[in-house]
Order: C-alpha cells, then sequence, then structure tokens
C-alpha cells in the first residue's frame, strides 16, 4: 500500500521540488499552498506522470485555524499521513521598525504556530500506527541572530530547536524528525523576502531548490535529526560556537546589508 505525504507551501521552490521527489518514489502526495492554479497545476503533472494519486488543500496558515481545519479535512476524506513535511514559511527584509503593520505576526503564525500544530495534530495519529517521518524546513539562519530579518531568524531557531527535542522525545515510537537548514537557494523566497540586494545572495553560494530538496528527503528518510545543506553552509553554521555572540551578530548584519560597513 502506498505512503501519503503532506507537503505545505508546495507550489513552488523547496516545496514542489519535494513533491516531485515523493511522487517519484511512488508516494501519494497532499499538497497545499494559498495558489489554487499552481497546485492543479502540479497535481496534473505529477498524476499523469507517476499514477499516484494527488489531493490539493488551498490553505493560508497564517490564519491560526487552518492547522486544524486541514487536519478534520484530511480525516473526513480517511486520508492518513505517512510523511508531513512542514515546508511553508516566508521572511521579510529591513528594519522591524519600518515593515507593515501585521507582516511579523503573519510570519509567526505560519514559521512557527501552523508548523507547531500540524506537526502535533498528526504526531498524534503516528504515535498510534508506529510510523512516520516529519521534515520541517529551517534555516542556516537558525544558528545566529539576524539583524534585518530578526523575526525571520528568530523563528528559524525555533524551528531547529523544537524540531530536535520532538526527535528526541519520539524516536522510542519508531518515529524521526529532521530539521532541514537550507543556506540562499533559488526560488520565490528570494523576491517576495526583497533580498535581491543582500550580500547573502550575491556571493555566488546560493543553491537550487531540486538540490536541497533531494538533500531533505534522504535526511528525512534516514532519520537523521538536523541536515544542513552545503560544505560552506556547515561551516558557517558552527562557527557561531567559536566566535562571540556580539560579533557572529555583527557578521550576520555585514551579510545581510548591502552596504560595505559592518555595523
Amino acid at each position: 500500500m502506498k505512503k501519503t505525504a503532506l507537503i505545505t507551501g508546495a507550489s513552488r521552490g523547496i516545496g514542489r521540488e519535494l513533491a516531485i521527489i515523493f511522487a517519484r518514489e511512488n508516494c501519494n502526495l497532499v499538497i497545499l499552498a494559498r495558489s489554487i492554479d499552481l497546485l492543479e497545476s502540479l497535481k496534473t503533472e505529477l498524476q499523469a506522470k507517476y499514477k499516484i494519486e494527488v489531493y490539493v488543500i488551498v490553505k493560508d496558515l497564517s490564519k491560526p485555524q487552518s492547522p486544524l481545519e486541514i487536519f478534520e479535512e484530511l480525516k473526513q476524506k480517511s486520508i492518513k499521513i505517512d510523511y508531513l513535511v512542514n515546508n511553508a514559511g516566508f521572511g521579510k527584509y529591513g528594519f522591524l521598525h519600518e515593515s507593515g503593520s501585521n507582516i511579523e505576526q503573519s510570519m509567526i503564525n505560519v514559521n512557527i504556530l501552523s508548523l507547531s500544530l500540524l506537526t502535533k495534530l498528526f504526531l498524534n495519529e503516528m504515535v498510534k500506527t508506529g510510523f512516520g517521518k516529519i521534515l520541517n524546513v529551517s534555516s542556516v539562519a537558525a544558528f545566529q541572530p539576524g539583524p534585518l530579518m530578526a523575526v525571520y531568524f528568530a523563528s528559524k531557531s525555533y524551528v531547529l530547536s523544537f524540531s530536535q527535542a520532538l526527535h528526541n522525545e519520539v524516536k522510542d515510537f519508531g518515529i524521526t524528525v529532521t530539521a532541514l537548514c537550507p543556506g540562499p537557494t533559488k526560488s520565490n523566497f528570494l523576491s517576495n523576502a526583497k533580498l535581491e540586494k543582500s550580500r547573502l545572495f550575491k556571493g555566488g553560494n546560493v543553491a537550487k531548490a531540486a538540490d536541497v530538496a533531494l538533500f531533505g528527503y534522504r535526511a528525512m528518510m534516514k532519520g537523521k535529526p538536523v541536515a544542513i545543506h552545503g560544505l560552506i553552509n556547515k561551516i558557517l553554521a558552527n562557527s557561531s560556537r567559536f566566535v562571540s555572540r556580539n560579533l557572529a551578530v555583527k557578521i550576520t548584519r555585514y551579510k545581510m546589508n548591502s552596504s560595505k560597513k559592518i555595523k
């Protein structure tokens, strides 16, 4: 019997590439995002090519009620989730005091609240059956504070910490939780976060979404608690252990900024 994967943020970028990988591995899918057109197009493509079943859910994860609505809808359809991929998330570049009034609340709801609630809801079912794998998409941003994207960096630190703790909690129940930590990646995140001018995306160390997705999929299947994509990103993530917190913040500000000065 085919297993089923639920992937949030599946319409573009890493989420879309993960959907393709799961389909290629003969796994049925529940794909979720806000764009019905992109999801239906992906559904048609994957069903025709891989002969799998794809169920589409259009939902805005910035709304606190969305996780329970998703869970109840799948329960009513008798769709059991074996793999949960919490990929949906977004960031915003710039000074906190200059941002829109509701952007941080939406970001926290998507990056933290919905991820946590979806994990809890489907984890209960996984524990009952003694099997399940969860992939939470964090970031190398999780390893240090991030001036000019303060809330985003903090939210990804939460995802990393949450995933590591949960992995320890559930490993004896036949379940694994993996935190995928990509570095700069070519996806819609770049334009949505308005990061084009930052040094972070000008240095040439920008990964392809398909490569990050495959790396994350393999780490998930192996049950690794943390998966940092790319050698340079691994070095940068671990470098925070050897420099002061204050210096780490200054270095991150320099990388995030488009000016020449470290502030």
